[in-house]
This record gives structure tokens, sequence and C-alpha cells, in this order.
């Protein structure tokens, strides 16, 4: 079933990093490991390579897993990344999703979650790349000139075709089905990340400048994706 695959795992403790490599090769993924995010990058940014998926772990020698997986968002890299942390602070997990992260796992994570984790990413991956996939009209909603995709994870918008992370994409869903309502900060937290409404973090505010950018005319004065002081957010159509 997972014939064919590739995973780049991105950890320097060479005992997990083994384990990681044998366990998914032993579940028929073609695996290959480095140390650092400089080979991270280097990697996964050369011409004609193509991973399915990333492990990536966030305390690296060099480059951060935060700072690897901005770069390759910047790059226009959208290969799914599931982050793998020690640091269990709610503040981390944001920052690894604000970076660029599809899913995350704190250490020490449960084998099996891991896989169903990383199997998950490439099935949702493979779907919003297959061209014979056909959008559910739940999943996909149209406004002013821009249509969003959920299922294969693009905007389209005037002269442009962005893709959209998985985050992003549940970020916009979940404001889209509370259209003319304020949605406060808490609620996303609990509904897109799965954390508690009572996360004292803003970091969710980068996610909406960034979707600003790819939906606004100006976004600098928005006209759909609001900021409703003292509350959270609301989209307007």
């Amino acid at each position: 079933m997972n014939q064919g695959k590739r995973i780049l795992v991105v950890e320097d403790e060479a005992h997990l990093a083994s384990g990681l490599k044998y366990n998914l090769e032993a579940e028929g993924y073609a695996t290959e490991l480095v140390e650092t995010g400089e080979l991270a990058l280097e990697r996964a940014l050369s011409a004609g390579e193509h991973f399915d998926a990333i492990v990536l772990d966030v305390m690296l020698p060099g480059k951060s897993g935060f700072e690897v997986a901005q770069e390759l968002r910047e790059n226009e890299d959208f290969t799914p990344i599931l982050m793998l942390t020690a640091l269990g602070r709610s503040e981390e997990v944001l920052k690894g999703f604000e970076s660029g992260a599809d899913d995350y796992l704190p250490k020490p994570f449960d084998l099996n979650i891991l896989l169903a984790r990383i199997g998950g990413l490439i099935r949702r991956r493979r779907w919003s790349q297959s061209p014979s996939t056909p959008a559910a009209p739940l999943d996909t909603y149209s406004f002013d000139g821009h249509t969003i995709d959920f299922t294969r994870l693009e905007l389209q918008a005037p002269g442009a075709n962005i893709p959209l992370t998985i985050m992003e994409a549940d970020l916009l869903r979940q404001l889209i089905q509370n259209e003319g309502k304020p949605v406060s900060r808490g609620s996303l937290l609990e509904k897109v990340w799965g954390l508690k409404e009572d996360t004292d973090t803003r970091a969710i505010d980068n996610f909406i400048v960034r979707l600003r950018r790819y939906i606004e005319a100006d976004p600098s004065r928005p006209k759909h994706l609001l900021t409703i002081r003292g509350v959270g957010y609301e989209f307007k159509r």
C-alpha cells in the first residue's frame, strides 16, 4: 500500500532516527535520514526530488525545525510536514503550525499514532493533487472572484492559484462556516488546532495576516477577514 511513497526523516538523535527508519520501511515507505536542518533543505529542495511527507524534529543542530518548515513553504514546497517536539507547550505547537507544519507529535510518542498521522497526511495531499477527485459542493466556496477548493487545498484567485497548507485551509473553513459571526480566538484554537480555549497566545494572528495577503485586495484594509476587537475574527463574503 505504501510502496513508492518516500519519507524524509530529519532527526539528530541517532537511536530515534534509526528506529523511525526501521519502522517506516517495515510499513513499505522508502525512508531517507538526515541529521540537520540544512541537509533537510538541501534534499527537499533539490531539483527533481520528491518526498511524500517529512518527519521533522524541532530541536536540531543549526537550523531548527521551525526554520526548516518556514523555508520550505517560502520556496513553495508544500510537502506534508509532521513535526516532532519535546516542547509540549501550546505556544510551541502553534509556532510549528505557523511555520508551516501540518501536524505535530510530542515526544515520547506512540509508534502507531505516528504511522497513522503520516498515512493521513499523505492521503490528504494525494487527494488534493488528484485531477480525478471531484470536489463536493460543500468542499468549495466562492466569493469576490476567489474560489477556495478545500479538497485540493488550493485558493484560486484572479491571475493565480495559491496552494494552501492543511492548517490554512482548516482555518478558512472554520471562519467561512461561521460567516457573518465573530469567532473567538479560543474557539479557533480549539476547533482548528485542538488546543484548549484558554491557551495564552496570539500566534493565530499571524495566520490571519498571511491569509489576508491571499484574499484581500488591500491586506491593510481587509473587507473579508475582519478583526473583531476583544473577540477574534469574522469572515464576510
